[in-house]
């Protein structure tokens, strides 16, 4: 295969897709939507069975169990995706949607109207939910997407591509607004993020190599995360089951995850008392503890090092900081943390809104798991991933964050003298 001309291709294909997406009226979408969430239920069996050819080659290629969760298909898993399907039918179309309308002296009519960004490249491994997710945002939000899954999801992937395009056939959409990459070249991915004749924004889901990567070469905008450092400091003022149950939810819910907590840090006024509470029930759930020199006086753990700190495990290790002070968990916070999610447990709520103030992530939390930090736990139906950018999108990325306004003017033969 001649790779830059099959992309170039599917850029030019995604373009023009682009262009009659963006005049799609919310009936028309909401009805891919669904159909595609039917096309799924009805080939459930043969969605599993393409996926089972992806999950033998994983194993036989050394996947690790945490790689293999992301990567399966179950019948839950595939009912998350229709459900996901249905609520981005059910939100409301942002698209069109004129707002901050004012009179300018001159007598123009001046407003923001919110408009699709046109062409989305989504670049993600091991995750082929991840290929249902940014397909119905992008449609819901008038973009056409490139899609780029990993390599050991191509079977799966291809699969849902399939229901995809037959539901946009059906509904009398164009086939190209979804595009799914049908190779496993990996200069595919060189191709497609310094198309910006083609492509107008980038999103990265996958390791931090990865993600680096594009960030370093892409000639397109790009809206990552790099890592998912997550923090849950429990207070002195914290109630001991609230703290307990928040910790060991937000550890072990799934490893494999971005949202995950890496690393716990606990006042020094109770790390005696719920340390080894904790640490009874992390040793049950079988994670393995990586803790400072004043986590060892509580309990046996594995002394934690400089690194630990930085890294985002994706496994059952969870490294352990006992600190002095709120203040002193921010800081620690703000200096290792990947700007992703982070939790305070505590019932003192002038503690809790500082920390709201002082910590600089996406997401900042006050007595829940950062398992919550997701699009569809936040109501957004899905997400197209976390930005822990700053500009234009920040967070659980949903059909707002794929979308910009221009400035729109009424007049009536107004000129300007």
């Amino acid at each position: 295969m001649d790779i830059h001309a099959y992309m170039q291709e599917v850029g030019q294909n995604a373009r023009h897709a682009s262009r009659q997406m963006a005049t799609v009226t919310a009936a028309q979408k909401n009805a891919a939507l669904l159909a595609i969430a039917e096309r799924i239920n009805a080939q459930r069996e043969d969605l599993k069975a393409k996926n089972q050819e992806d999950l033998v080659r994983g194993r036989a290629n050394g996947l690790s169990d945490a790689m293999i969760d992301r990567l399966e298909f179950t019948d839950a898993n595939l009912d998350q995706m229709i459900e996901g399907l249905k609520q981005v039918a059910a939100l409301a179309d942002p698209i069109g949607e004129i707002t901050d309308m004012s009179f300018r002296p001159s007598g123009i009519q001046l407003g923001k109207m919110r408009v699709p960004l046109g062409v989305i490249g989504i670049i993600y491994e091991s995750r082929p939910n991840v290929t249902i997710e940014a397909a119905s945002l992008c449609i819901k939000s008038g973009n056409a997407t490139i899609l780029r899954g990993g390599s050991e999801a191509i079977a799966s992937n291809q699969a849902l591509a399939q229901c995809i395009k037959e539901a946009l056939q059906q509904t009398h959409l164009n086939e190209n607004a979804v595009q799914v990459i049908e190779t496993t070249d990996r200069a595919c991915v060189g191709e497609l993020i310094t198309m910006d004749k083609y492509v107008d924004v980038i999103v990265p889901r996958g390791g931090k190599s990865l993600i680096e990567r594009i960030s370093k070469d892409a000639r397109v905008p790009v809206i990552k995360h790099l890592d998912g450092i997550c923090h849950v400091y429990i207070d002195d003022e914290a109630d001991p089951k609230k703290a307990i149950d928040i910790a060991i939810n937000s550890k072990t819910h799934r490893y494999g995850v971005c949202n995950a907590m890496e690393t716990l840090l606990i006042n020094d006024g109770v790390a005696d008392i719920m340390l080894p509470v904790l640490a009874a029930k992390f040793a049950e759930k079988g994670v393995e503890l990586r803790g400072c020199e004043k986590t060892a006086l509580y309990i046996d753990c594995v002394a934690a090092t400089e690194a630990d700190w930085n890294e985002e495990y994706l496994a059952p290790i969870l490294s352990i900081k006992v600190v002095d002070s709120m203040e002193d968990a921010i800081v620690h916070i703000n200096h290792y943390g990947s700007h992703h999610t982070d939790n305070i447990v505590t019932e003192n709520y002038t503690k809790a809104r500082q920390f709201l103030a002082a910590v600089d992530s996406s997401s900042v939390m006050i007595n829940a798991s950062t398992r919550f930090a997701d699009g569809f736990e936040y109501g957004l139906g899905a997400e197209i991933g976390i930005s822990t950018d700053k500009i234009h999108a920040r967070g659980p990325v949903g059909l707002e964050g794929l979308t910009s306004q221009k400035y729109v003017v009424f007049g009536d033969g107004h000129i300007r003298t």
